[in-house]
């Protein structure tokens, strides 16, 4: 999804740094790596949050059973409700490729006229279509970073409305037969994978 940048939705994304920061309120912080290369493309305005943990399959959702609600950790989940947020569901694609089996999911107050929004998104893919989405996301002007057997793909910061502490904006991460992504890269620890 992407949405024309003007200065309301810039104004927005500074806005939504003080709703990041109540969201995760109570929630204690650990760092994310440090950045060695990031990349762009248009991108929704998000809010940026904290993490608090490592990501983990949830232990009683399944693959075939993952909603919006059960993609992202149970406070975080309260705390968005609280907020009057929803998600309104979507494929997963990104880089010419769609995932019928997955979903993104982008969470706003959709009552109320504002760019402040989060993504978060999971689908089971297979190798080939894993590197068809890492080449077209690529080809778009977006950066590859991998770590260990992880490969992460993110937007350029000076072309994101939105970035983490560390200076990413849009990722996605890709693991064995699996793919995520979130509004920053930092929110990616804020996503429960399903079960295999």
């Amino acid at each position: 999804m992407t949405l024309p940048r003007t200065r309301s939705t810039v104004l927005a994304a500074v806005a939504s740094l003080s709703l990041a920061a109540m969201l995760l309120t109570g929630c204690s912080t650990s760092a994310a790596p440090a950045p060695t290369e990031t990349v762009g493309t248009d991108a929704p305005t998000t809010a940026p949050t904290e993490v608090v943990t490592e990501p983990t399959a949830s232990p009683t959702t399944t693959a075939e059973a993952v909603t919006c609600e059960s993609l992202v950790q149970e406070d975080l989940l309260a705390e968005l409700q609280a907020k009057g947020w929803t998600a309104k569901e979507t494929p997963f694609a990104a880089g010419g490729v769609t995932l019928t089996k997955g979903l993104q999911c982008t969470w706003a107050d959709y009552a109320v006229p504002s760019g402040n929004l989060m993504i978060f998104g999971w689908a089971p893919i297979t190798t080939d279509q894993a590197a068809s989405m890492q080449r077209g996301l690529e080809a778009k002007g977006w950066r590859r970073e991998e770590s260990g057997d992880v490969v992460y793909i993110t937007e350029d910061p000076t072309q994101a409305p939105t970035t983490d502490e560390n200076g990413y904006g849009m990722t996605y991460e890709f693991g064995d037969g699996w793919v995520t992504v979130a509004d920053v890269k930092q929110n990616l620890l804020l996503i429960q994978r399903p079960a295999s």
